[in-house]
């Protein structure tokens, strides 16, 4: 996947409010299921979320990402001028930290990963972590 950031993402990574609601509403709509997609970026910024299909066979407690709907949002991406901000997914009865599976899974080094957690009781818990010598490093967000 093409990415449109900095060499390191600067910290705090500003996460623009508008889109943060759209993150938490998409969680929210999982009905106890992992919901996962992509964040476009232009000029080193997240713009927008794209929502992907989840399309694991356990879908309460992992997410496996659509490859057609994956593959469709990076060409709408790349039409529109944008790339790979981020890559996101939610935890509806975890905390908003890697699983086991997060990490085994992640094949995007310098990837900012966004983990929403629902376990919060309607508190939005939205954390970012960069993929770092096989671990991960938590990335301090702000919101604007």
């Amino acid at each position: 996947m093409e990415t449109d950031k900095p060499a390191a993402y600067p910290e705090p990574v500003t996460m623009p409010r508008p889109l943060v609601n759209r993150l938490l509403h998409h969680a929210q709509q999982g009905a106890g299921m992992e919901v996962c997609g992509l964040i476009a970026g232009r000029g080193g910024r997240p713009s927008r979320c794209i929502p992907v299909a989840n399309i694991s066979p356990s879908p309460a407690a992992r997410y496996e990402m659509d490859p057609k709907g994956q593959i469709d949002a990076m060409r709408a991406m790349r039409e529109r001028g944008e790339a790979l901000f981020a890559i996101y997914h939610s935890h509806p009865s975890s905390p908003a930290e890697p699983s086991a599976t997060d990490l085994a899974q992640a094949a995007y080094p310098d990837t900012l990963y966004l983990i929403i957690s629902l376990k919060t009781k309607g508190i939005l818990e939205l954390r970012g972590f960069l993929l770092e010598d096989r671990g991960f490093r938590e990335v301090a967000l702000e919101f604007d």
